[in-house]
């Protein structure tokens, strides 16, 4: 990927410190606070995006609640969409990703950070424990972010169909819910170009439990949609 050379040459004095200490932070988790966890990458993220030319355009921060407990929601681009919302979003967070991006170089490293937890999607015992153990540490105060569709858009900007199933640690920790609406995520690492890009990140308004607690996970999904697609249309 050309952009990620860019990222890497354009920061070669920072680069083997970022790397050491990012791998540090990785292998010995414990050893530090989330929030210090989730300044190094937000700090190594601004770096790469800087020398990647890549600019984060945040939107709807105010709608990210105040209290940690909460869980995004995001349309699904590409490998940079959880970097995107990183470099925009103040506040630390954790992921649920599907278990074959686990070991690509940098990402796993920075999972690791974040202590995300990785989805075997062929397993059923093992994909029901991941909600388990995510509801409990969404109650106890983290936040998470889940990517509904499952996989990743073919098509750009035009998500797919969301999965009433990635919602169930949400219900049933009867967290808010907070659709992100991201724009031109799959430019910086699913092009073959380097040009400059902006990508939107959009925090849209939450979706608290009294709003959604009759509905059904698949209206739910449907609701989300709907709301990032009039996003990303809005703003397109």
């Amino acid at each position: 990927m050309k952009r990620i050379l860019m990222m890497v040459l354009r920061n070669l004095i920072y680069v083997p410190h970022g790397w050491i200490k990012l791998c540090y932070y990785a292998s010995h988790v414990d050893k530090y606070t989330e929030e210090e966890r989730y300044k190094l990458l937000k700090y190594i993220d601004h770096k790469a995006n800087k020398g990647g030319s890549v600019h984060i355009e945040a939107h709807g921060l105010e709608n990210i609640p105040k209290e940690s407990g909460f869980m995004f929601f995001p349309n699904h681009q590409g490998l940079y969409d959880v970097l995107a919302i990183i470099e925009a979003c103040p506040v630390p967070f954790s992921v649920v990703a599907k278990k074959e991006i686990a070991n690509i170089p940098f990402l796993k490293q920075v999972f690791a950070c974040m202590k995300a937890y990785m989805i075997d999607r062929d397993d059923v015992r093992q994909a029901m424990q991941v909600i388990i153990d995510v509801t409990k540490e969404v109650k106890n105060g983290r936040n998470y972010l889940i990517f509904a569709e499952g996989t990743r858009s073919k098509n750009g900007n035009h998500p797919g169909t969301f999965k009433g199933g990635s919602f169930k640690s949400a219900t049933k920790a009867r967290c808010p819910i907070i659709p992100v609406a991201l724009i031109d995520a799959f430019k910086p690492f699913d092009t073959n170009s380097i040009k400059p890009v902006k990508v939107q990140v959009h925090f849209l308004k939450p979706m608290y439990y009294e709003e959604y607690k009759d509905m059904k996970t698949t209206e739910i999904a449907a609701e989300v949609k709907r709301r990032i697609e009039e996003t990303i249309a809005e703003n397109i």
